[in-house]
C-alpha cells in the first residue's frame, strides 16, 4: 500500500535498502494477444517458464495468467509461483497466495521483475519448507500493460483470487485449500480476495485470510498522511494511476506547478536505492505546491473512488488475522482496530496481533511467524484465537 493509504514514505528508505538494485529488462513473456488472453477462464495459465535458480530448493516459476478487468473483459495478470521439493502428496499442496505492498504504478515495478522479488514474499522459506506452494501475484498493469489499478480493491482481489487458480493448474490441478497473505496495498488485496471468493472463486476452498496493516478506510488514511512528505509523494501516484484508470480530473484537484512532479514521480519504482532520490526530492517539492483543494476525500469523484475502494465486513465463515505493529506511522493501529471491530459486530473471528513497538514495514516482516502459527492451526483443524469481545 501507499502508507497511511498513500504514505509508505515512511518507510521508503527501509524497503529501498532492503531490495537494493533496479528492476530488470521488461520481457515479450508479459505480453499476451487478445486470441490468447480470452482463451481461457479466469485463473487459467498462458504461459510459465521456470527459472533456473531455485529459490529456497523449491521450484520457481514466472507465470501470465487469465483474471478479469474493471470492465469485466478478459485481461493477462503476471506473477509468480514458487512449489515445494519433492513429491506432492495425493491430496495436492496447499496453497498461500500472497499479495505484495505497494511497488509502484507503471509497468515495469512488478515484483516478478525485481531482481530480489523472493524476498519481498514475507514468509517464503518457511512456508515453502513446511509444504506450501506460495504465489505471489503482481496484479494487473504491473508486468503486463498498464494502467495499474493501483488500490483498487475489486481488481487486486480478482488477481489475487486467479493467482490461486493458476498455481493450482501448474502443479497438476490438485489442492486442498487455500489462504491468503498481504501487507499494506497487499492487505486490502487479500481483504477484497476473501469477500469477492464466495461469488467469484467458488471452486477455491478458502481456509482464512491474513492482512498486515492493511489499507482499509482510505479516505481517513488518506486525510491523516497528507501533511507529510512521504504521504504527498504517495498519494501523487494514487491520483495518477486513478486518472488514468477512472479519468478522473487530476488537474482540477492538483496545482499547476505540482503536475509535472506527480507525473514524474509515476514512472519511479519502490524497488531500488536508485529510485530514493528523486523521490526525497519530489516529496519535498510537493511540501510547497500539491492539492488546489481543501478537502479532496468530499469532492466527486473522489469521494465515491475512496468508499468503492474502502473494504467492509467479510463474509463470517472465513476466518481472519490482523497483524498490526504499534508504532505504526503509516496505517496508525487505531485505523486498524477500528476496522476489527466492524468485523466483530458483522459476527466474524477476527485473531489480531499487535507487534509491541513494530512499524509499518515490520508488520509483515516480522508478523509473518504469527501468520504461519495461525494458519498451521487452521490446516490440522484446530481452534485460533478470537480476539473479538
Amino acid at each position: 500500500m501507499a502508507g497511511r493509504v498513500f504514505g509508505l514514505g515512511t518507510i521508503l528508505g527501509l524497503a529501498l535498502l532492503a531490495f537494493g538494485l533496479p528492476v530488470q529488462a521488461q520481457t515479450p513473456f508479459y505480453s499476451a494477444d487478445a486470441a490468447a488472453i480470452a482463451g481461457g477462464a479466469p485463473g487459467s495459465l498462458i504461459q510459465n517458464v521456470r527459472h533456473d535458480v531455485p529459490a529456497f530448493g523449491a521450484s520457481k516459476y514466472i507465470v501470465l495468467y487469465r483474471s478479469v478487468g474493471l470492465k469485466g473483459e478478459p485481461i493477462a495478470v503476471s506473477g509468480m509461483v514458487f512449489v515445494p521439493p519433492g513429491q506432492m502428496p495425493a491430496g495436492g499442496w496447499p496453497i498461500v497466495a500472497w499479495a505484495h505492498p505497494t511497488s509502484g504504478v507503471v509497468s515495469k515495478c512488478a515484483p516478478s521483475l525485481a531482481y530480489f522479488g523472493n524476498e519481498q514474499v514475507q514468509g517464503l522459506e518457511d512456508l515453502l519448507r513446511q509444504g506450501y506452494v506460495v504465489t505471489a501475484t503482481d496484479y494487473p498493469g504491473l508486468g503486463t500493460p498498464g494502467p495499474h489499478p493501483f488500490l483498487v480493491g475489486d481488481s487486486e482481489g480478482r488477481a489475487v483470487l486467479d493467482s490461486i487458480r493458476a498455481a493450482r493448474e501448474l502443479i497438476g490441478g490438485r489442492s486442498p485449500n487455500a489462504t491468503l497473505w498481504g501487507h499494506s496495498q497487499g492487505g486490502q488485496a487479500v481483504l477484497y480476495a476473501a469477500d469477492l471468493a464466495p461469488s467469484y472463486a467458488p471452486d477455491i476452498k478458502l481456509l482464512g485470510v491474513a492482512a498486515a496493516a492493511p489499507a482499509t478506510d482510505l479516505a481517513k488514511l488518506m486525510n491523516d498522511d497528507y501533511p507529510t512528505a512521504g504521504g504527498r509523494n504517495l498519494l501523487a501516484m494514487a491520483l495518477y494511476a486513478w486518472n488514468q484508470v477512472f479519468d478522473a480530473p487530476m488537474d482540477e484537484v492538483v496545482t499547476a506547478e505540482a503536475i509535472g512532479t506527480v507525473d514524474a514521480l509515476a514512472e519511479v519504482c519502490l524497488e531500488s536505492l536508485e529510485d530514493l532520490l528523486p523521490r526525497l526530492f519530489d516529496g519535498h517539492d510537493l511540501m510547497k505546491s500539491f492539492l488546489s483543494v481543501d478537502d479532496l476525500t468530499s469532492l466527486p469523484p473522489w469521494k465515491a473512488l475512496l468508499t468503492e475502494n474502502t473494504i467492509g465486513a467479510l463474509p463470517t465463515a472465513t476466518p481472519v488475522l490482523l497483524v498490526q505493529g504499534s508504532a505504526d506511522q503509516t496505517v496508525v493501529p487505531d485505523v486498524t482496530a477500528e476496522y476489527m471491530s466492524g468485523l466483530c459486530q458483522a459476527g466474524s473471528h477476527v485473531t489480531m496481533q499487535v507487534l509491541l513497538g513494530g512499524t509499518h514495514y515490520e508488520a509483515a516482516r516480522e508478523g509473518y511467524p504469527y501468520f504461519i502459527a495461525w494458519l498451521n492451526h487452521l490446516q490440522n483443524g484446530q481452534p485460533v484465537t478470537d480476539n473479538c469481545p
